[in-house]
């Protein structure tokens, strides 16, 4: 017995010591990352604070800080009619349990938004690195080609330019796409243990609840193409069930997050979109180049559907792995296609896809870019591990050379594009000279990440990363709700905040009254507004909001003039506070509203009286104009994040009440009182309407549970149970 003991105690120490030496390589793949954020922090500290970022995914994830010191599930949110569906705008992240680890986690200390901003981004990019290690390193790389393919699958281009700055969803899934590959991978390795099915479920289900449907797809063509690769050199389809199996328990856990954007994406703002918007951000041919020279800078197609001037930033991929892959092809041709054919026809595909237009959800394919990348990556590693003494330096020198010819004859250097090419060619030269000079192969062997590293980290300080996508002057004043009412629903008009609230137009902190896209969720304020790119609300549809929280011109003019008087659409809705832009002349008529405050932000008119209630009784409406209602007596009204409440008396006789919400309405709000049912209707799609039997007393209740939670909930715990059942027979076999 004493012999078996010591036996396992030896095991486990074996075990320890095992442990610690192979995380020892990913956490410095990490911290090296990490270590290049904070550069990009001392050289500019709002480098991971732009456009979306600070109109919607920081705000937004205040509220979902909030709502859980609560102790409520941020499902809804009680601060934008637009954006109320937080679960259903799915780039939020909403079933990620990461996610909400994170957001909670640093809202815990006392940080600027910017820094906010940054610590999120920086612990995402942290994630991607150690993913992108491990997956090298389980394809036999050595440590330092291991750590190559981190730096480039963390610091490429369009990670840090879009995804880390700006589109925080598409960093918040793609974190995970490394990891979702490794599991992958492990799941067919038929050397493994029948529990191998196992590797890839955490890994899909925090990619698929990551929030970006682009990452998503990214890991169908994956899988497929795994699938594919393995039947192929098996011929035998049953070496794919594992990975299947895994992928199915994945995709299971993570159903609440796709179950609910397939149901809120149906009849949304963004299926109505223009087919012009499929030509946005592809990635034309002529800036190929950029691969190389990221400041290489030739016309794309932007937001507004129109050919402009654009440095390739989002191509940056550290000139190591291009020249490598291309020096590979120098050298023995036939033996990489012979090695590499599978990686390198999925190369080709991504390329393909980048430079393709896609529609709806999917378009702006240059989002292909990132999984692009990183089996660039891997390809240059493989042909770097295959011939370590492969001329890549040299080859690099001979790339820049043939780029910078044309660029300098075409004049497609851009406005950096001669310091970022001097910088580009004294690393190349420096390589090159060890090369040939010092042929240490331990020199030899770090110099492709150390190039990358220095390469990457030249060209964001040389080159803005934000891609000009807009910046505003949000101050921490915003966390403040005055001058405007945390009681009241405001509708908000104002010019789109790109154009009227960037900083190149607008000097000094801006917003405080305005509050455009998500910042009134900062301090607590209900509005119409919100940012959704989605723009399923039914709010957003019938009132023709942008992505951005603007209202379109027109309606919003007639709305204030029109429709804000007793009986007027805005009443109807609960709106008592209006608040204007400077630049846009109009106002509230009539002696209902006052002008409570205004500035060189905006005009602030609240309606006279007190706050309208949340929920209220109403004796006609025009969606029903044949009806006519008796007022019920409402009283200990609860207005909450996922439900309301409120004690009900309706006067018995023939005729019911009509309760109204003032709330957003989407499908699968239910409403009881006791355990009797009430149909939930909705007036034009805009808030929720009960209709209560005359004599009925009691507590009404209405709350938000939609058929996707709860069969995707089952279904996710269902999936979640098989997995531990599994890990736990798997740890006992390991162990017996």
């Amino acid at each position: 017995m004493n012999t078996d003991l010591r036996i396992h105690s030896s095991a486990s120490v074996k075990v320890g010591v095992n442990l610690w030496r192979n995380s020892f390589g990913p956490v410095w793949a990490g911290l090296i990352v990490v270590f290049s954020c904070l550069v990009f922090l001392w050289h500019d500290p709002l480098v991971f604070w732009n456009d979306d970022y600070e109109l919607s995914i920081l705000p937004v994830f205040a509220d979902v800080a909030r709502s859980w010191s609560e102790g409520h599930f941020p499902l809804l949110s009680p601060y934008s009619w637009v954006c109320s569906n937080l679960a259903g705008e799915f780039q939020y992240g909403t079933f990620s349990i990461f996610i909400n680890v994170a957001v909670v986690s640093i809202w815990k200390f006392p940080l600027t938004f910017p820094q906010q901003a940054a610590a999120l981004s920086i612990t995402h990019l942290f994630v991607l690195a150690v993913g992108a290690f491990l997956l090298a390193r389980d394809r036999n790389l050595s440590a330092s080609l291991s750590i190559f393919v981190a730096l480039i699958a963390a610091l490429n281009g369009w990670i840090i330019c879009w995804g880390a700055t700006d589109w925080f969803g598409a960093l918040g899934a793609f974190a995970w796409l490394p990891w979702a590959w490794w599991g992958l991978e492990r799941s067919l390795d038929r050397r493994r243990a029948r529990w191998r099915f196992l590797w890839p479920v955490p890994f899909v289900y925090l990619l698929v609840t990551g929030g970006f449907p682009y990452t998503v797809l990214m890991l169908v063509l994956l899988i497929g193409w795994l699938a594919m690769k393995s039947r192929v050199e098996t011929k035998n389809w049953i070496a794919v069930l594992p990975m299947l199996g895994g992928v199915a328990l994945g995709f299971g856990v993570s159903a609440p997050a796709w179950l609910a954007i397939f149901d809120y994406v149906q009849g949304s703002g963004r299926s109505l979109q223009s087919a012009g918007a499929h030509w946005q951000w592809i990635v034309p041919w002529r800036a190929l180049p950029a691969f190389i020279l990221p400041c290489w800078t030739v016309n794309w197609v932007d937001f507004s559907t129109r050919y402009r001037p654009h440095a390739g930033t989002e191509l940056a991929c550290g000139l190591a792995a291009p020249a490598a892959l291309l020096a590979g092809f120098l050298w023995r041709p036939r033996l990489l296609v012979r090695r590499m054919k599978w990686e390198l026809v999925l190369l080709a595909v991504l390329l393909v896809l980048c430079m393709v237009p896609m529609a709806g959800v999917f378009r702006w394919s240059f989002r292909w870019l990132p999984f692009f990348h990183l089996l660039l990556a891997l390809c240059a590693a493989e042909v770097l591990q295959l011939r370590p003494r492969l001329a890549t330096g040299s080859t690099a020198f001979l790339l820049l050379i043939v780029v910078t010819i044309p660029m300098s004859i075409f004049n497609t250097g851009g406005a950096n594009g001669a310091t970022l090419t001097w910088i580009y060619f004294q690393i190349a030269a420096i390589w090159a000279l060890f090369e040939l000079f010092l042929p240490i192969p331990k020199l030899r062997q770090w110099a492709p990440p150390i190039a990358t590293f220095a390469v990457l980290l030249a060209t964001y300080l040389c080159v803005p990363p934000n891609c000009g996508v807009p910046k505003y002057n949000f101050s921490q004043e915003l966390m403040k709700s005055k001058p405007l009412d945390q009681r009241r629903l405001y509708l908000a008009v104002y010019s789109p905040a790109e154009y009227a609230y960037r900083r190149e137009y607008r000097n000094g902190p801006v917003g405080q009254v305005a509050r455009p896209g998500s910042t009134p969720m900062w301090a607590q304020l209900h509005f119409i507004n919100g940012y959704s790119p989605i723009l399923a609300a039914g709010v957003a549809r019938e009132l023709k909001f942008f992505v951005h929280g603007e209202i379109d011109g027109e309606l919003g003019r007639y709305l204030v003039e029109n429709q804000s008087g007793p009986g007027g659409l805005l009443e109807q809705l609960g709106v008592d506070g209006i608040v204007i832009a400077p630049e846009i002349s109009v106002e509230p008529p009539g002696a209902d509203w006052k002008l409570k405050f205004s500035n060189n932000d905006g005009r602030l008119y609240e309606r006279v009286g007190e706050p309208f209630a949340r929920v209220r009784s109403v004796a006609w409406i025009d969606s029903m104009p044949e009806r006519e209602f008796v007022t019920a007596e409402i009283s200990e009204t609860i207005d909450s994040r996922n439900y309301a409440e409120a004690e009900i008396d309706v006067p018995s006789g023939a005729e019911s009440a009509l309760l109204t919400f003032s709330r957003p309405y989407f499908r699968g709000y239910q409403a009881r009182i006791g355990s009797h049912a009430l149909q939930v209707d909705s007036y034009r799609g805009l808030f929720p309407i009960v209709e209560i039997p005359a004599g009925t007393h009691g507590r009404v209740t209405l709350i938000y549970r939609p058929w996707w939670l709860v069969t995707g909930g089952a279904l996710s715990i269902c999936c979640a149970g098989i997995w531990l059942f599994g890990i736990v027979r798997a740890v006992r076999a390991r162990t017996a």
